[in-house]
């Protein structure tokens, strides 16, 4: 196969600072929230609450907040960098080790660096037949794999040569990546902890109504099932994603729960908050947790710090005494298999 016959393979991710300083973190703040999918107010509202507010105070350009989201960032850094976009970068040499030379694999974040724009100009460079878009996002929502999709389509409407391009939309029950968190579970001795959670990013309750075109949503068991009617939603595709590796890992209902973490504003979220589920199950004397995040393929800031630092410590002062985090995908050989299966069958 010549070099004009190859498939472009863009795998895309949230995003990171690009060091842990307060000007890196401002910007890095200052991009994603500005994102009208992900605070989703009109523009006005939107520009003055992100950068005379949020993106100063959260990164300590504006020194008034004790522990800042540099401060959080720092702990969060290695000698390699950020381990969103370390493991990133070796999941996209995995993938294109295993996919051969009939295909081109690059990484992308959706906020920062690479840029979508920077790595679609270097894609089609090569003159390839197509190009895949596969979000790093598990369950759909708009405020992720939607900006993801929209950005992209941005990007390649301003070419004056477009190819043939195909959208990943979601794969929350894929059973290869399922089976990867079940693999990572198995690392820990599960009956001997007293409850487990399932913590997924949350989203603002507007968010899913504005998404819901059918009137289902946020009713009493809408979540039980994928449906006709709810199979873009994030809510049901995360419980989903929770009953596909429950079910692996034959655990009955009342061993486990999910809940949605990382809240932002007054504004309410979906529920119930992973921190609410923390301080009930510790009133009720639970003293071990076994957490895990399907959201995020990667440990990253909501995983290694929110909830193994800042849920951990909640957790010990309320009486626990153990709560332990499920390693996500990362780089993972399996999960590499997964992506490369994923592409094959979507091709």
């Amino acid at each position: 196969m010549n070099s004009t016959e190859k498939t472009g393979i863009l795998l895309i991710n949230l995003g990171t600072p690009d060091a842990p300083t307060k000007k890196a973190v401002y910007r890095y703040l200052k991009e994603f929230l500005l994102d009208k999918r992900v605070i989703d107010i009109p523009w006005l509202p939107r520009n003055l609450l992100v950068r005379g507010i949020i993106a100063p105070l959260r990164s300590g350009i504006i020194p008034i907040q004790k522990e800042t989201s540099t401060d959080l960032y720092k702990m969060l850094w290695t000698e390699k960098g950020s381990p969103l976009k370390v493991y990133g970068e070796e999941l996209t040499a995995g993938v294109q080790q295993l996919l051969g030379d009939e295909f081109i694999v690059k990484l992308a974040m959706r906020y920062q660096n690479p840029s979508i724009e920077s790595v679609v100009d270097e894609l089609l460079k090569e003159n390839l037949k197509e190009i895949l878009v596969f979000p790093l996002f598990p369950q759909y929502a708009s405020a992720t794999t939607g900006s993801v999709h929209e950005e992209v389509m941005r990007v390649i409407g301003q070419k004056q040569n477009i190819p043939n391009i195909q959208f990943i939309n979601s794969y929350y029950d894929n059973e290869k990546m399922i089976d990867v968190f079940v693999k990572n579970a198995q690392q820990f001795d599960i009956n001997s902890y007293d409850h487990i959670l399932f913590s997924y990013h949350g989203l603002p309750k507007r968010q899913i109504e504005k998404a819901d075109d059918c009137n289902y949503c946020l009713k009493e068991g809408c979540c039980n099932s994928i449906t006709a009617q709810n199979k873009y939603c994030y809510s049901a595709q995360c419980y989903a994603t929770t009953r596909a590796i429950a079910k692996k890992l034959n655990l009955h209902e009342n061993q486990y729960t999910t809940c949605f973490q990382s809240r932002l504003g007054k504004d309410p979220w979906v529920e119930p908050y992973t921190s609410d589920v923390i301080e009930e199950q510790a009133h009720k004397g639970t003293k071990s947790l076994l957490v895990f995040c399907p959201a995020f393929v990667a440990d990253c800031l909501e995983t290694t710090i929110e909830i193994t630092v800042e849920y951990k410590e909640e957790f010990e002062e309320l009486g626990g005494e153990r709560l332990d985090l499920v390693p996500g995908l990362n780089a993972d050989p399996d999960w590499m298999n997964a992506v490369k299966e994923m592409v094959l069958e979507y091709m």
